[in-house]
């Protein structure tokens, strides 16, 4: 299988998900996704009392420079990681 694949079935995979994942795993989880499908971060931070889209906005660029295809591979492994534990 290809990379972009592989990202697809992981992506697929964390839906079914046996258990929810932590707020830091789900955050991990939407930054690596997000890196990989748009890129670094193309949006004003939210405002002061949108606490969810800050946290999920700062994580995401937490991950700026990193190639889409870094990202796609991080987001591959990580998503295992989530499944050995979480199935």
């Amino acid at each position: 299988m290809t990379i972009d694949q592989d990202f697809e079935k992981a992506a697929e995979d964390v839906k079914n998900l046996s258990k929810r994942p932590s707020d830091d795993e789900l955050l991990e989880l939407y930054a690596l996704f997000k890196q990989a499908t748009v890129g670094d971060v193309n949006t004003a931070r939210p405002g002061v009392f949108d606490m969810k889209g800050k946290a999920k906005w700062d994580r995401w660029n937490s991950k700026k420079g990193t190639s889409q295809e870094n990202a796609k591979k991080s987001y591959i492994t990580y998503a295992a990681g989530l499944l050995a534990t979480y199935k």
